[in-house]
């Protein structure tokens, strides 16, 4: 049996291989990870509603997505607007500060409205004054990216739930830095429209690494097939 390798090639396909062999693993890490969270949302979401002293006592980790209830009464006066979309149509949800009757402020997700009931006016109904109860889903948003769109601070149409910059425009300050995302419990007069907690996580992970093993499958074949071909490995 002849085994000679080109030492350089070989040390350079080695390097190459143990980088796509390690992405690999690295992908079926990453898989392991988003199961366990799915699975734990799962668990969250079917739990039954909490206090909201109940919330902030858990880690943030299992906070998020458990229901919460909250009774008080919404500040309508002082609503912010995400600019979103949904099945490809523009959107906007509805952030409104509900003061519980313990005198602290939580910001609720009320749902979305379209464009041309983006004005309070034209869903008063909704906006109906005194008491009130939320069951909602307990979310720390994710903050505004680098090429989030700057605020319309006039109008309050925000591009990401950035609760630091509306609770300083509306002059608020929240007891805990999540958005309660209410249910899908019609409103008065059917706006804003809850419920639109999303739940569904790309998880394609495993694809991605039979991609690299293939990758360093193909790397190992190649370099094989040169020495073969050079006569520097082959069997007599």
């Amino acid at each position: 049996m002849t085994f000679r390798p080109y030492p350089g090639i070989t040390i350079a396909s080695l390097i190459v291989l143990a980088i796509l062999c390690g992405l690999g693993f690295w992908q079926l890490e990453r898989r392991d990870w988003k199961l366990a969270l799915i699975a734990q949302v799962e668990r969250n979401m079917a739990a039954p509603p909490i206090t909201l002293d109940a919330a902030r006592a858990l880690p943030p980790a299992d906070a998020q997505y458990r229901h919460v209830r909250l009774e008080g009464r919404f500040d309508h006066a002082h609503e912010s607007y995400v600019f979103t979309t949904d099945a490809g149509a523009a959107v906007y949800h509805v952030l409104t500060p509900f003061h519980t009757n313990d005198g602290r402020t939580l910001m609720v997700d009320r749902g979305e409205v379209p464009r041309e009931r983006l004005d309070p006016a034209t869903r008063a109904a909704g906006n109906a004054a005194g008491p009130a109860q939320v069951v909602g889903v307990w979310r720390v948003p994710d903050p505004p990216g680098g090429f989030t769109p700057a605020p319309d601070s006039t109008a309050h149409i925000w591009y990401a739930r950035d609760l630091a910059g509306m609770s300083e425009t509306q002059g608020l300050t929240l007891a805990a830095p999540v958005v309660i995302e209410a249910d899908a419990r019609p409103n008065p007069g059917g706006w804003p429209r809850g419920g639109r907690t999303v739940v569904t996580f790309r998880n394609q992970h495993l694809s991605y690494a039979v991609t690299w093993f293939g990758l360093a499958a193909c790397l190992l074949g190649v370099w094989l097939a040169y020495h073969v071909s050079r006569g520097r490995i082959g069997w007599k």
